[in-house]
């Protein structure tokens, strides 16, 4: 997917790559990116079983729909098993975690041969994201292991990642490239869940990550626009002329028109 397109994705939903269950159900699914997870999610025993795995799943498809593979961080063992795997599969992306340097997403892109979505979860990651973003294709934001890095108290909800996610969000849009929020934890597609979609829209991400087939419906919701922000943005569009204008008791220009039709495009309208 080119970075526009990726950017009309809503939820990325992570499976584990040894779960044959969990991915057969996943092709039933609304999920607008499915991410087949080679790293926190499977076994130490299991990565070698994981790899071919993920590989058969993404030969089968998921319906069209981009499909990545997640790997282990360039530190681990595991990685160099990941890139052979990766290589050969027919993945549309490759998922990076725990980047930290430019140089690990360019190095991942070209050993792959697969754009790279880097997921920000360190400290330094967070730090570098602006140097990281141009060698990608977009930002995933991973909030666990921020969290745990930063030594964030987990009944602290969100508080202490809000520099961090608006600094990911800040990076992608310095790059061109896409921006999604981290994961909810939680199973159930409860209250929590539509504060930290609500929070993440705020913030300018595009997308999240979701663990569950419940997050899924929840999350696609908060992340399209309204009705209401639809018409109001096709409004716009036919009233604008061109140039700085009033419309609807606003000053409206070009970026505002520009806006409007990325909204249409997130609705596929």
């Amino acid at each position: 997917m080119e970075p526009a397109s990726l950017r009309l994705c809503r939820s990325l939903l992570f499976l584990p790559a040894a779960n044959a269950r969990a991915i057969d159900k996943a092709r039933e699914l609304d999920a607008d990116m499915v991410v087949l997870d080679l790293e926190d999610s499977v076994k130490e025993e299991d990565k070698g079983a994981a790899r071919d795995a993920a590989v058969a799943a993404v030969a089968l498809g998921f319906g069209g729909r981009p499909v990545a593979i997640r790997v282990n961080a360039t530190s681990s063992t595991h990685y160099g098993a990941d890139v052979v795997a990766v290589r050969r599969s027919a993945a549309d992306h490759v998922v990076l975690a725990k980047t930290e340097t430019p140089k690990q997403a360019a190095d991942a892109a070209w050993l792959m041969g697969k754009p790279v979505l880097a997921m920000i979860e360190t400290p330094r990651g967070v730090i570098d994201a602006a140097a990281i973003a141009p060698a990608t294709r977009g930002l995933i934001a991973g909030t666990n292991d921020l969290a745990a890095t930063m030594g964030v108290p987990a009944e602290g909800g969100r508080r202490g990642l809000v520099y961090a996610l608006q600094r990911i969000v800040l990076a992608a849009r310095s790059a061109g490239v896409a921006a999604f929020d981290g994961v909810y934890n939680k199973l159930e597609a409860d209250d929590g869940l539509a504060a930290e979609c609500e929070q993440g829209r705020l913030y300018g991400f595009d997308g999240k990550s979701v663990i569950h087939p419940s997050q899924i419906g929840p999350v696609n919701l908060a992340f399209a626009p309204s009705e209401e922000e639809l018409e109001a943005a096709e409004r716009l569009i036919a009233a604008a002329t061109g140039g700085a204008e009033r419309h609807d008791g606003r000053m409206i220009e070009t970026l505002h028109v520009e806006q409007a039709r990325g909204l249409l495009a997130k609705a596929r309208r």
